[in-house]
């Protein structure tokens, strides 16, 4: 587990309004959202239908002329 060293800011009245932490703490945390969204995404893809060889190249090749 992720150890997150992390200072509060404080308003007037001593009430937590936000929180700091390191640069390399933030991209760590950063990534690890980045990896689950993209997890997220690929199971999503994994229970759409697939497409075979000869419809893929058909598409790759429409797309190419798009260009």
């Amino acid at each position: 587990m992720l150890t997150i060293r992390k200072k509060y800011v404080l308003d007037e009245q001593s009430r937590p309004i936000a929180v700091q932490i390191d640069i390399e703490t933030f991209r760590r945390i950063e990534e690890a959202l980045e990896d689950y969204g993209l997890l997220r995404k690929m199971k999503e893809v994994d229970d759409e239908p697939r497409l075979s060889l000869q419809e893929a190249r058909k598409a790759f090749s429409k797309m190419r002329k798009k260009k």
